[in-house]
């Protein structure tokens, strides 16, 4: 099959012909119609977090299942499906509860395997982690599921528990901090973005926010976002992953306010400095969010049904495979806006 591959950090990725998927048992495969494009995707490309090489990237996709493994019992070929970027193993004790997302065993297609910047993808343990697609939901808005829009939509909607009228802030209008800013709007929250690129802060401002910030010129965000909200955000969010996002999240809160950590952090920034005192005195709430379970996919997907929110709002380009590693090495390039998707139909 043609995939995407790269064979080392920071190297070329090319298209070229590997050997197909196998099917595991409990599993299925997956024939890949979309796939995004995402800065996770560029941070294994750069080495920041090591996967094994030669590599195919690629962890938020939609498809069709082609082969079911020994076992499987909810899913058959020619089902329509997404998937979780963190596939949880089915068995353990953090499974059994509900929460495949930290599962000790996890698999990740594009991290821990060849991910879906191929013609067909592995998945495993099909019955804990598939998510079924009605046909409302078109492939280049399934395939930014996966990671960005649920990722999103469960920090902002479990952990920031955001209600109408509230602020919340997302710092970093990325793929998942736009995501974060629509699902905010729909949630009727009050949302402030932050960020440094002009291009990303007029997609916020077209997307519903009541007041950006520019960050490449206000020596100090947090101070900005207590006098534009009255005291502060109730729920801040930093979506970039930065020694500086991270610490202006949680400046920018109101008393009581919660502090969501989606943007992940490598190398010097994994540990930022925070102000502890302030998350006491103020009982401020930190929570880390990584990802969102299969089985909590129906409440996104009703509001996607209903048509309060629109994922393919946030496409900023489509692309074919061929492209796709040139886009993957793009990724950090300044002045970009939207998700990139990579479609494989047709």
């Amino acid at each position: 099959m043609k995939a995407v591959v790269y064979t080392e950090y920071g190297g070329t990725p090319a298209l070229t012909e590997v050997p197909e998927p196998v099917c595991p048992d409990g599993g299925v495969i997956v024939e890949v119609t979309a796939t995004g494009v995402c800065r996770s995707d560029w941070h294994a490309w750069r080495g920041h977090d090591p996967v094994a090489l030669p590599h195919i990237p690629g962890h938020e996709f939609a498809g069709v299942i082609r082969e079911t493994g020994s076992g499987v019992r909810r899913w058959r070929a020619g089902d329509r499906v997404t998937v979780p970027f963190v596939c949880g193993c089915g068995t353990c004790a953090y499974c059994a509860a509900g929460d495949p997302q930290v599962c000790p065993q996890q698999t990740q297609p594009g991290f821990t395997g060849p991910g879906s910047f191929a013609e067909r993808v592995a998945v495993h343990a099909a019955d804990t982690n598939l998510v079924g697609l009605s046909d409302s939901v078109d492939d280049i808005a399934a395939a930014s599921l996966g990671c960005r829009f649920a990722t999103a939509f469960r920090a902002v909607h479990a952990h920031g528990r955001v209600r109408e009228g509230n602020w919340l802030t997302v710092h970093g209008c990325g793929g998942v901090g736009l995501s974060a800013v629509q699902i905010g709007v729909a949630l009727g929250a009050r949302v402030l973005a932050v960020d440094v690129s002009a291009r990303a802060l007029e997609k916020a401002r077209a997307l519903g926010v009541e007041h950006t910030v520019d960050a490449g010129d206000c020596p100090d965000t947090a101070a900005a976002i207590h006098e534009l909200t009255g005291g502060g955000a109730h729920v801040s969010l930093d979506a970039l992953g930065s020694a500086t996002t991270a610490a202006a999240s949680v400046h920018c809160l109101r008393r009581r306010g919660r502090h969501i950590q989606v943007g992940l952090l490598f190398g010097d920034a994994a540990r930022p400095p925070l102000p502890m005192d302030t998350v006491i005195a103020h009982e401020l709430e930190i929570h880390g969010s990584h990802g969102m379970a299969a089985h909590e996919y129906p409440a996104m997907l009703g509001l996607l049904a209903e048509g309060s929110l629109r994922p393919e709002l946030l496409v900023g380009s489509v692309i074919g495979l061929a492209e796709a590693g040139a886009a993957l090495a793009g990724v950090d390039e300044p002045g970009t806006a939207g998700m990139t998707v990579v479609s494989l139909a047709g």
